[in-house]
């Protein structure tokens, strides 16, 4: 997906043609875009809550809790370039819908999943249908309305996909608290939204295409990215788990090898997924960095937070469940307003605070425990923590944005996202071990505490040292003529967010991940 012009957005309709906001046909193209990603997103938030009731239902431990949220992340993330480039040259609403049905298809299959083992594999067929559909989503709006109305359309979509978010994990406790499989409700709930969204898409959503796309779709590239995160992540955690034997160790040697080939291909490839070029500019691979010790630590932290709420602290699923609902409300209030201020004054600032008070809203969680309460120990840091993450996120990505040519700038924002979501996939897959929550530390509630209470203090020293990082790395351009060519050195092409870049208006940033901008 290239963008020349971004106020253009991806190959989008004439005028003539193009959708008016409010319309009849508008407002049902925005309901199918904002129910298609909030399958996405609810996947990411409400399947935290459950994680408890799904290993006391089908006897998982530790192990098999981590691979049930990573399975889905780790083909989510290993094919999220493709499934971008498969809508750029098929058709946006086609890649979109079948994402949705295969995402659906693979959902059902979570419910009726009769043990861990077939749980793992429909969760990494999950992710490779969320995979389909999540570039699509925003860039189908791009394309489909007009010029003037766009900025609204993303507006309403980031606000309403937002709202989504918060009520997630709510309703994702009300139904896993039925019953002891009332997990398998979350995985149902997707079906009639998905029906929805199906129905809306092939009756009201215009074809698109981009027509600039040219070359072959980099197939190997996406194999091998995929491979070698699988191959990786399996050592990382497995290796913790059961010990390093030479199969486990090999494996991830592997993995290590195929991610290299992975670049050294990419580096070969005329139209590759990842260009490797723009990691030339300092302000991209900082702000990259930046986005991966962030999204670690809030990854990692979120995986092991309803386990402490419900196993030590004895709360409901519902009330595990409302947890991180300051964030979203904080995020829904401040996230707009931060994308501004970064637009003012730069966004090195931002950058700097946010993670910090991210960081120490981490550490401060370590004081949950037996006995603890929401109100009394939940509530504050959580609340502080949508503080940092609001200072953080829109001139985080406005960033990454404004550190691209105009033409890359699509590429630039689905590569922080999968930053941010492979950042997510390796603090699972790390966190416990480095903590010592091993297996056997999982079924003690006590040892799963202590090993909580290290996990959140570690996510927080690496969330806060993202913002020395910033402080250090990024810089804040205040000249709105500076070119927007790439230079051999990185030095010369930053530029300020533009207004049409939707970080910076985004009623509510997402919280598991930055927003895709179209391509």
């Amino acid at each position: 997906m290239r963008v020349d012009d971004p106020a253009a957005g991806p190959a989008a309709a004439p005028d003539g043609s193009a959708l008016v906001y409010g319309s009849p046909r508008g407002r049902r193209v925005l309901a199918a875009t904002v129910l298609g990603s909030g399958l996405a997103q609810l996947d990411g938030t409400v399947v935290n809550v459950a994680l408890p009731r799904i290993g006391e239902d089908l006897g998982g431990g530790l192990t098999s809790l981590q691979w049930t949220l990573n399975a889905y992340t780790l083909t989510l993330s290993g094919l999220l370039l493709l499934g971008g480039s498969l809508g750029d040259r098929l058709g946006r609403r086609r890649i979109f819908v079948v994402g949705v049905l295969w995402f659906t298809l693979a959902s059902v299959g979570c419910s009726l999943a009769p043990g861990t083992e077939v749980l793992i594999a429909m969760r990494a067929l999950q992710g490779a249908g969320a995979a389909l559909l999540t570039p699509g989503s925003l860039a189908i709006l791009q394309a489909s309305f007009r010029r003037q109305d766009r900025a609204a359309a993303v507006g309403a979509w980031s606000g309403l996909g937002g709202v989504a978010t918060a009520i997630g994990p709510v309703l994702g406790g009300l139904l896993v608290g039925v019953a002891p499989w009332g997990w398998r409700l979350i995985f149902l709930i997707n079906v009639p939204i998905a029906a929805a969204v199906i129905l809306l898409s092939r009756k009201y959503i215009p074809e698109s295409k981009d027509e600039q796309a040219t070359g072959p779709l980099d197939v190997s590239g996406a194999i091998l990215a995929s491979s070698g995160l699988g191959a990786l992540v399996y050592g990382l955690t497995e290796g913790p788990a059961s010990g390093w034997s030479a199969v486990n160790v090999l494996v991830t040697v592997i993995g290590v090898l195929l991610l290299a080939g992975f670049l050294v291909l990419e580096g070969r490839k005329a139209d590759p997924l990842l260009p490797l070029g723009l990691f030339r500019v300092r302000q991209f691979s900082a702000s990259n960095l930046v986005t991966f010790a962030v999204y670690a630590a809030l990854a990692g932290g979120l995986f092991l937070l309803p386990m402490q709420l419900q196993v030590v602290a004895g709360f409901s699923p519902v009330a595990a469940g409302t947890a991180t609902l300051p964030i979203t409300v904080v995020m829904l209030l401040l996230s707009a307003r931060m994308g501004r201020l970064s637009t003012r004054i730069g966004p090195r600032i931002p950058m700097t605070v946010g993670p910090i008070v991210a960081g120490g809203a981490m550490v401060w969680l370590s004081g949950i425990g037996a006995g603890s309460t929401y109100l009394g120990d939940v509530l504050a840091p959580m609340t502080l923590f949508g503080l940092g993450l609001s200072f953080t996120v829109a001139p985080l990505t406005s960033t990454v944005l404004a550190s691209a040519p105009d033409h890359q700038a699509g590429i630039a924002s689905a590569i922080n996202n999968d930053v941010a979501r492979i950042a997510g996939l390796l603090a699972v897959a790390v966190l416990p071990a480095l903590a010592g929550i091993t297996p056997a530390a999982y079924a003690d509630p006590a040892l799963l505490s202590a090993g909580f209470q290290r996990a959140v203090v570690i996510a927080g020293i690496l969330c806060a040292a993202g913002g020395v990082l910033a402080f250090a790395t990024v810089r804040s351009p205040v000249a709105s003529t500076l070119p927007s060519k790439l230079s051999p050195t990185g030095t010369a092409h930053l530029r300020p967010p533009q207004p049409t870049d939707p970080a910076v208006e985004c009623a509510a940033c997402p919280v598991l991940a930055p927003h895709i901008r179209p391509r």
